[in-house]
Formats: structure tokens, C-alpha cells, sequence
């Protein structure tokens, strides 16, 4: 599965939450749109887009579950019964958060269970560190997914140090993050990466219209 997923694109279909698109019949023909333009994965967040998805296609399928917890910063697939449901639903690959924050179950529980569903795990990570003890703990994939999302201002492009750092490790690497045009996807590729994700870009479109509409709003006329 690694295999077909290298040195290929890997496109994010979610949707802005409570957007107009925010449906699972939707989300799926995102997905089947994104396929029939070229992409070899898929991530999908959430049990019942994941459903949905997983009905109309059998590429590899990166599945996670958002929630927003007080008791941990961490958001991506943070409990046992989310890895659960995921691999149930066809998840191939199941991502969750392994930043160093605290956290409702140990990461290894989570490994753990993925492992046991018989899906690979993914590791998205912020720091190199983080990845170093994902890779030790023994997750399939490295992402670098969360650098620049666990404090400070969130910077404009994608974090290829990262990637380069997470790719000298020999683990397999998928870069995930702010690529935002397929000039940077193609960075990543050239720092290591064997995989890119995209989401923004392709699939939701209010952010692209934002990109445009406040470009146009900053742009001053020619006075000629």
C-alpha cells in the first residue's frame, strides 16, 4: 500500500465544519473528483464520511476523528474507541496527534489498537523530536502534519525542514501542512517527502475564495 502511495499526491477532503459541503455524500464525491484528477490517497475525517467514502472507492484511506476536548489540546484521534471506529469503518491508515502535549490515552495505547485493527498507524507530528519517538514506538508513517499548530502564530507556507528531518529519518514520510499550490508540493517532494496532502486547496473551496477576495480587497488600482 506504502508502494502506490509513493512520490504521489494524497488529497484531505474535509470539509469547513457546519460549511455548505459539510455532508458524507459530498465529502465522497470530493473524494471520487480528487481521484479522477490524479490523487493515489485519500484523508478523511470523521465515521460517517469515512463511510461514505470507503463505499465508493478501495484506494488507501488515511481515517481521524476531530474533537475538542478540555482536558487535552490534542485533537486528532485522541481516544481508543475513535481508533476503533475507524478501522471498522475501512480505515487503511489511521492518524493520530503524537505531539508532547498532554493527552487522554498514551500514544502507545493508540498504536496499539491501530495495530490491532490491522490499519498502520501515521504519527503526525510538529518537531523532529516527536517524530523520533513516533518512529521508535513504532509507527508506520511520519507526517508533518501539526508543525506550526501547537502555539505561536500558525506560519504561511509548509514546514520543509520538517520534512527534511522526517525523511532523513528513513521512515516513510507524508508532508501535510499549508501546501496551499503544487509548487510547494512539489518542495516537498524534492525534501524527502514520499508522500504530499493537500486539503485546502482542492477541497474547500470557501479558504480558496478567501485567498482571492482579500487579495483583490489589498490590490491597489493602476493609476495608468
Amino acid at each position: 500500500m506504502l508502494n502506490g502511495l509513493k512520490g504521489r499526491l494524497i488529497v484531505s477532503c474535509q470539509p469547513v465544519p457546519g460549511g455548505a459541503l459539510d455532508r458524507p455524500e459530498i465529502v465522497a464525491a470530493f473524494a471520487r473528483a480528487a481521484l479522477d484528477g490524479g490523487a493515489a490517497g485519500l484523508r478523511i475525517e470523521g465515521l460517517a464520511n469515512l463511510a461514505a467514502v470507503r463505499a465508493v472507492t478501495e484506494v488507501p484511506i488515511i481515517g481521524l476523528i476531530k474533537t475538542d476536548r478540555d482536558d487535552t489540546p490534542v485533537r486528532i484521534t485522541p481516544l481508543l474507541d475513535q481508533v476503533e471506529g475507524l478501522v471498522a469503518q475501512g480505515a487503511d491508515i489511521v492518524a493520530v496527534d503524537a505531539t508532547d502535549r498532554q493527552r487522554p490515552v498514551p500514544l502507545a495505547d493508540l498504536l496499539a489498537a491501530i495495530h490491532r485493527g490491522g490499519a498502520l498507524a501515521m504519527a503526525d507530528c510538529a518537531t523532529e523530536a516527536e517524530g523520533r519517538a513516533a518512529q521508535a514506538m513504532g509507527f508506520d508513517i511520519l507526517g508533518s502534519t501539526m508543525a506550526g499548530y501547537t502555539g505561536g502564530p500558525v506560519p504561511e507556507g509548509p514546514d520543509l525542514d520538517l520534512v527534511r528531518a522526517l525523511a532523513g529519518m528513513g521512515a516513510f514520510t507524508i508532508a501535510e501542512g499549508r501546501y496551499q499550490t503544487p509548487a510547494q508540493a512539489a518542495a516537498a517532494i524534492r525534501a524527502g517527502a514520499d508522500a504530499v496532502v493537500a486539503g485546502s486547496a482542492i477541497t474547500r473551496p470557501e479558504h480558496v475564495t478567501d485567498w482571492f477576495a482579500q487579495a483583490i480587497a489589498g490590490a491597489g488600482r493602476d493609476p495608468r
